[in-house]
């Protein structure tokens, strides 16, 4: 397949969310064309202040581009955009190459991947390891899955987005790359909320040790972030937990399909799933919220059964 270009492709984008539109962004300010459709019309719309056009369908957008790139948010809603008389499948160019980037199943990207050879369409999983200030700073890490020859057709896409990119394997395996660091993205983020909360309990200052925290080495650079914004209580979606929450079940999902033994795993998905039970739309870094809850709540229980106790000795 011939490079991709922003002289010579016109791209489309579906999912104008909170990954999609920092990367749509970056490719209009490289010289892209870019095409944006979104179910909500308005934000597709944020785009043409940055240069970018409007489709009014999934059948519009996919027509007239020679890229489609897809960035959503669940596999059921992948699927929506690709089935059927008005999706993605029913009316993309031959030739054109597809580059779905969303978190879903490996199987969903296999499903999406399997019309391409007899529709004359490349299709990639390329899936996206970073978060909103990533995407805005083009400082994205990809998964890339599919023909190795196609990935590096579409490498032009890749510079402007990330700063590292990595071909992966064949269909699917982008999607498991995907859920591989996510996992110990969710497990290492649970790992903190706990010994943050330890530490609070034995008695340390929050606020210091968050920052003592931050400076040391066992803290990995896409934790390390988290912490500051820890010491404002400042919880606002980076990564939402929802995401998160989404992605722990994806990921024990595969794991009981292939039979992989995932105990932290499991672990940090009840308190993941207890912190989004409230559901509000917060950074899946709010698992310290309910680490500390439940240490504070034992504090009161210890309080209470000793204060009967010293009652009942009176």
């Amino acid at each position: 397949m011939n490079p991709i270009t922003a002289e010579k492709n016109k791209l489309g984008f579906i999912g104008i969310g909170y990954m999609g539109r920092p990367i749509a962004q970056r490719l209009l300010a490289s010289g892209f064309r870019v095409t944006a459709y979104d179910r909500n019309r308005s934000k597709a719309e944020e785009l043409t202040g940055f240069g970018g056009t409007v489709a009014g369908s999934i059948a519009e957008l996919s027509a007239g581009c020679d890229v489609v790139l897809t960035c959503l948010p669940s596999d059921e809603a992948v699927l929506e955009v690709y089935r059927g008389p008005d999706g993605v499948w029913a009316h993309a160019q031959r030739g054109a190459m597809i580059i779905d980037m969303s978190t879903v199943n490996p199987a969903t990207s296999l499903e999406i991947s399997k019309p391409g050879p007899e529709r004359g369409v490349d299709v990639l999983d390329v899936t996206i390891s970073g978060s909103t200030p990533a995407a805005e700073q083009g400082a994205l890490i990809l998964f890339g899955g599919g023909d190795q020859g196609c990935f590096s057709a579409a490498e032009a896409i890749f510079r402007v987005i990330a700063r590292k990119y990595f071909y992966v394997g064949p269909s699917g395996s982008g999607a498991i790359m995907k859920l591989v660091v996510n996992a110990l993205l969710g497990i290492g983020m649970q790992a903190i909320a706990e010994s943050v909360a330890f530490g609070e309990k034995a008695g340390l200052d929050r606020e210091r040790l968050l920052d003592v925290l931050s400076q040391t080495a066992v803290v990995a650079p896409a934790h390390a972030g988290k912490l500051p914004r820890m010491m404002k209580n400042d919880f606002s979606p980076q990564f939402p937990l929802r995401l998160m929450h989404k992605d722990f079940g994806l990921i024990l999902s595969l794991a009981a399909a292939v039979g992989a033994e995932m105990p932290a795993a499991r672990a940090a998905f009840e308190i993941n799933s207890a912190q989004s039970a409230q559901g509000q739309e917060q950074d899946f870094s709010a698992v310290i919220l309910e680490m500390e809850k439940r240490d504070h709540l034992g504090s009161a229980e210890i309080g209470r059964t000793r204060a009967g106790a010293a009652s009942a000795q009176k």
